[in-house]
């Protein structure tokens, strides 16, 4: 069972205090998340090489697809737990976690697998059809995905499950000690332990270690605080995948899964339509990104750590204090996310100038991308708010209407069309008009949604 304190914060604490004790220790370990992905950017770029950051750029799809693999299973997961504790099912509680914690990892090692055996057309499939690219790529990949990524989705997939029992802090300081601990180790196996010229892979090993250890720490925390955690219940039983608990979680965490695995299809599309107009556009687009994930990051952050709170009111029924919730996380994420557009369109080019060095054409050519992106952060937060809101009510039809139509409906085609306009720039701009688009069909959904909840 939850623990009395944190029966109070789903239940009556202050909404907007409960909501920023679950959401601020999350947004910071999303923080921390975002910088340690640039921490790998940061210092490969002191190599002074695009090949090397190219190599990094055409690697993210892949690696992130575990963030899919994990969201599918947490987000579902937590999901299912919270509005069952809300309802009273304790039973139904604890069989979820153990089929979201097994699900996850069969599936991860069925992904790693599969990596492993088509790894080379797998990166010319990302754009790492450059031999030296190709190479670095393969390194990264093999570190990160096949050994490590075992690690990297279980860290992620536990964060969210011990999120949903209202224990943010202990899940964010779980992700944050994994990005700290790759920040320190970047410089140390990039330039220290491995030779010149295998930067990309000390970024690798960095990064799977760190990995490594977040795991470690989140497996002391379930041991030690195993009766405010008695929920969490692993142990393997062939039950676990029987009736419908199994197709609730898949259906609720199908959205959140969805949402990264088009994220990741569209950054491929878009770093192979980039691969073709060049290197320094490559390497631009790469650096861009890194930097525009931190508004994004933070937003999915505070979507995160209102997740369990809305599901469990909704699980009660008590929705005014849903309501209150859900609009928190709305009005939050887009004052981030519109604060981050601002810094990102005054401080372009210095930014940019923390991962490239000297003004050379890729420089030129992130600043100007970096403008662009941003400008669909504030439509993105709030309908990056609205799709966790109906993750969080199990109405997955309308999460995924949504999530979809963020990316992969709507992007992906204006890529090409766009592209085809506007030479390099108009793949760019994709991005932002989708944001505007999915942001209009969410607000109309979600004003629906709240009419018919009296």
């Amino acid at each position: 069972m939850l623990s009395d304190k944190n029966v109070s914060l789903f239940e009556k604490n202050n909404v907007f205090l409960s909501f920023l004790r679950l959401s601020v220790p999350t947004m910071i370990g999303q923080i921390i998340l975002v910088i340690y992905n640039m921490a790998d950017t940061f210092f490969i770029g002191m190599t002074g090489s695009d090949f090397k950051l190219t190599a990094v750029t055409v690697c993210m799809p892949a690696f992130m697809f575990l963030s899919a693999i994990s969201n599918l299973f947490g987000v579902g997961g937590s999901s299912v737990i919270a509005r069952a504790l809300g309802a009273g099912r304790q039973d139904e509680a604890e069989a979820a976690s153990g089929f979201a914690f097994w699900g996850c990892v069969f599936m991860t090692l069925g992904y790693a697998l599969l990596t492993a055996l088509f790894i080379h057309p797998y990166i010319d499939l990302l754009g790492g059809g450059n031999s030296v690219v190709h190479a670095d790529a393969q390194a990264y990949l093999i570190v990160t995905v096949v050994i490590g990524g075992f690690f990297t989705a279980l860290n992620t997939l536990l964060a969210h499950l011990i999120r949903g029992l209202g224990s943010s802090i202990h899940a964010s300081i779980g992700i944050a000690l994994g990005g700290i601990l790759n920040i320190a180790l970047d410089p140390l196996f990039m330039f220290r332990i491995l030779p010149t010229g295998r930067e990309v892979l000390g970024a690798g090993v960095a990064t799977a270690l760190s990995n490594v250890a977040a795991c470690a720490y989140f497996a002391a925390v379930i041991m030690i605080k195993r009766r405010d955690l008695s929920v969490l219940q692993f142990r393997f039983k062939a039950e676990l995948f029987e009736g419908e608990l199994p197709k609730a979680i898949l259906i609720n965490g199908l959205p959140a899964a969805l949402m990264t695995f088009f994220e990741n299809v569209s950054y491929a599309v878009l770093d192979r339509l980039m691969y073709s107009a060049g290197m320094a556009c490559q390497a631009g687009i790469g650096v861009a990104k890194k930097i525009n994930m931190l508004a994004h990051c933070m937003v999915r952050g505070t979507a995160q750590g209102a997740l369990p709170l809305i599901a469990y009111n909704y699980g009660s029924k008590n929705y005014k204090r849903m309501r209150g919730a859900v609009m928190s996380s709305i009005a939050t994420s887009v004052a981030l996310s519109a604060a981050c557009m601002a810094a990102y369109l005054i401080f372009s080019e210095p930014l940019v100038g923390l991962f490239i060095i000297g003004r050379s054409h890729s420089a030129v050519y992130a600043a100007s991308f970096l403008r662009i992106l941003c400008l669909g952060c504030p439509f993105s937060g709030a309908a990056y708010a609205v799709i966790s809101f109906y993750q969080a009510l199990g109405q997955s039809r309308r999460s995924f209407i949504l999530a979809t139509l963020r990316k992969g409906l709507i992007d992906i085609p204006a890529m090409f069309i766009l592209g085809a306009l506007i030479p390099v720039y108009g793949i760019v701009w994709a991005t932002p008009l989708a944001d505007v688009l999915c942001c209009a069909a969410a607000v109309y959904l979600f004003l629906g949604t709240l009419r018919s909840l009296k």
